[in-house]
Order: structure tokens, then sequence, then C-alpha cells
């Protein structure tokens, strides 16, 4: 119980502490409001089973032990968050353009809508299987609060389940202090502001994931 509690905690300070993930939820409450936030959430949280299991099978530890495999996975992941950042920062110059309600194809909308949370739960999901930060969790902490003795693939996926709870329910309480924020400044020139803020964000961890060693 005790290596349970304690697991929580960490993984609370590492969901919490700044990173992609909070930038990209700012980025997206602020350009497309709470549902396309809440794909990228659930995005984030599928994706961190993933990195349970790969800890698991000891993939991790083989990407860790082949530096240019390490190498390769660090660039795809500082590209793929430049592309997000500079995509964020050159939707707020695009102008909007609105089509008369009698004009507007509802199946095609309803397509448009479809594709659309599709791509926000990809974008959420490609975050968070590409950041390093939760990659080294689950190589150097995570093989900590696991008795080798008695291995037990339960008791491991229940941690891993445990920081994908935590993902959830942080990310969704800043997604609707956002939304409340927004709501409460009525002005749409502040959601592209924040929207470029976080894009800008985006690039500068692209640049220190590309220079870190």
């Amino acid at each position: 119980m005790n290596e349970i509690i304690t697991f929580s905690l960490v993984a609370l300070l590492l969901v919490i502490s700044p990173g992609p993930n909070g930038v990209l939820i700012v980025k997206t409450v602020s350009a497309n409001g709470k549902q396309g936030a809440f794909f990228n959430i659930i995005g984030l949280t599928i994706a961190t089973f993933f990195h349970g299991a790969f800890s698991i099978l000891g993939l991790s530890a083989l990407l860790l032990q082949s530096a240019d495999l390490f190498f390769v996975v660090k660039v795809i992941g500082a590209l793929y968050l430049l592309f997000i950042g500079l995509k964020a920062i050159f939707q707020t110059f695009k102008k909007n353009t609105t089509l008369p309600t009698h004009t507007i194809n509802n199946q095609s909308e309803r397509v448009k809508n479809k594709r659309n949370m599709r791509s926000f739960f990809v974008e959420g999901f490609l975050t968070q299987i590409l950041n390093p930060k939760v990659s080294m969790f689950y190589l150097a902490a995570f093989p900590q609060f696991i008795s080798f003795d008695q291995p037990s693939a339960v008791d491991a996926f229940t941690l891993v389940a445990i920081h994908a709870f935590l993902i959830f329910l942080w990310f969704t309480a800043l997604t609707k202090t956002i939304s409340k924020l927004k709501f409460a400044s009525n002005k749409p020139s502040i959601g592209k502001w924040i929207q470029r803020i976080s894009g800008s964000v985006m690039v500068y961890f692209a640049g220190l994931l590309l220079l870190h060693k």
C-alpha cells in the first residue's frame, strides 16, 4: 500500500510538471474548445498504457541501450512538437470564413467533426508517446516500484492505470479551468494570443529536446 501511495505522488508530480502535454491542452482549448481537448486527453491516457507496456516488456530498456535508436526517437519527437507548435501559430493568422447555415451540409459536417476529433486524439497520443520525460520516468522510476522477486503484470499495470487516471483527472480539470477563463474573457483575440504563446512554447520544447544530450 505504501508503494502505491509513493508511486501516486511521484506520478502526480510528473503529471503536473510543465511539459508538452499541458501546452497541447492549452493550445487546443484556446483554438478548438473543450471537446477537442477531451480527445487530446484520451490520446494522452491511452499512450500512457503503451509506455507502461513497453517498460514491462523491456522494450524501453532496449531503446535506452541503443544510442542511435534513442536519438532517432528523440528527433522524431522534437520534429513533431515543432510541427504542432508552428501549426498552432500559423492557424491564428487564418481568416475565419463562416458559411450561411442553409449552405452547410449536415452529413459533411459530421464527417469533418469526426475527422477533427480523430486528429485531436492522434495529437494527444503522439505527444505523450514521444514525450522523453515520460519515457525516462518508465525507464528509471517505474521499475523501482515493481517487485522482481515476485513480478506481477497485474500489479505493474495497476500502477500504470493509476498514472493514466491522474493524467485524465489533471488535464480534465485544466481543460475546464482554461475554458472558463476563455469564456469569462469573451474576447477571441485573447484565445489567439494564448494559442500563439502555447505554440511558441511547443517550439521551445522541440529545441530543448534536440539540444538535450
